[in-house]
């Protein structure tokens, strides 16, 4: 049996179409992986109960820009990388100075300025001083003397014989925490890195020539 084979136009013009069919691959292929592991790591951020505009901090971008090529690559980050990195490592965080991490309660509201709310800041947003209360067993408080709002935030009391004025525990005081583990980023990582051949074989199968 003889068996002959014939190469039907030309052959430089056939390699040329099988790479630019593979660069649209690998692009495609790279920028669905890309977008697989962004929405993951944004579904545990919310899933994880730490909202989504901390999700929305996930952003990706595929290189090249604009046209494909065979070394397509994504960049997957977070614009709050401290935060998310936090939340994944599980770290024990200490105050810088030494002494007391102050961790606010529902009564003290939230910063007007975004991050975490200070004893310094309460008091001059709230005009109150705080006082501080020594616990031996718990963490000690610092309180201030004031009322409660239909919010459940403490603020001044404009009553002039004290009435419903009452001793409200604003901050925590702990010389650390440990942050529990709330994220995992390398496990997406590592699933969308071993998808990825597999993208790209079908995407160029179905690359048209």
């Amino acid at each position: 049996m003889k068996l002959s084979a014939t190469i039907v136009g030309s052959l430089g013009q056939i390699m040329a179409e099988e790479v630019k069919a593979g660069e649209k691959a690998a692009t495609a292929a790279v920028r669905q992986a890309g977008d697989g592991l962004k929405a993951a790591w944004r579904a545990q951020i919310v899933g994880a109960g730490l909202g989504t505009r901390l999700a929305k901090t996930i952003r990706s971008q595929t290189y090249p820009k604009s046209g494909q090529s065979l070394n397509a690559a994504v960049v997957i980050w977070s614009k709050a990388p401290v935060i998310v990195g936090a939340h994944d490592t599980g770290p024990l965080i200490r105050s810088r100075n030494g002494f007391w991490l102050a961790i606010p309660t529902p009564a003290a509201g939230r910063s007007l300025r975004g991050g975490r709310l200070t004893p310094g800041e309460w008091e001059r947003r709230n005009g109150l001083r705080l006082r501080f209360v020594y616990r031996r067993s718990g963490p000690s408080l610092l309180v201030a003397e004031g009322r409660l709002n239909t919010r459940g935030r403490a603020v001044r009391s404009r009553s002039k014989t004290g009435r419903g004025v009452a001793t409200v525990p604003i901050f925590l005081l702990v010389p650390q925490v440990k942050l529990p583990k709330r994220l995992d980023i390398e496990g997406p990582a590592a699933t969308w890195a071993r998808r990825l051949p597999r993208l790209v074989g079908r995407a160029w199968v179905a690359s048209p020539r």
